[in-house]
């Protein structure tokens, strides 16, 4: 359970910033380079980089050499995990939750 939060923070600091959101949603359509991120999402190639990182560190994105290129996807299994986990919590807060008056 330790382990499953750790991640669940990990993916919720990665996903807490708006340019990440916006590569993830990129992402999410077709595998893209760092240098095809850059050309549609309003930051520098170093910070796309720094990003995908920070993404992949998360486990939401991964990586595949195409040629010279790194191509970047998205990987749902582990937006859908973190969701559960978020379900598991939620549930777990209303049980405790006295009913209002």
């Amino acid at each position: 359970m330790a382990h499953d939060l750790e991640h669940l923070r990990q993916v919720c600091s990665a996903l807490g910033e708006a340019t990440r959101w916006q590569i993830l949603g990129r992402v999410a359509g077709a595998e893209l380079s760092a240098s095809a991120l850059a050309e549609t999402v309003p930051v520098s190639r170093q910070a796309i980089a720094k990003h995908l990182a920070a993404l992949a560190a998360a486990g939401l994105v991964s990586s595949k050499r195409v040629g010279r290129e790194l191509r970047y996807s998205a990987r749902p299994d582990v937006l859908s995990e973190a969701s559960r986990h978020l379900g598991e919590i939620a549930a777990a807060w209303s049980q405790r939750t006295p009913d209002a008056p």
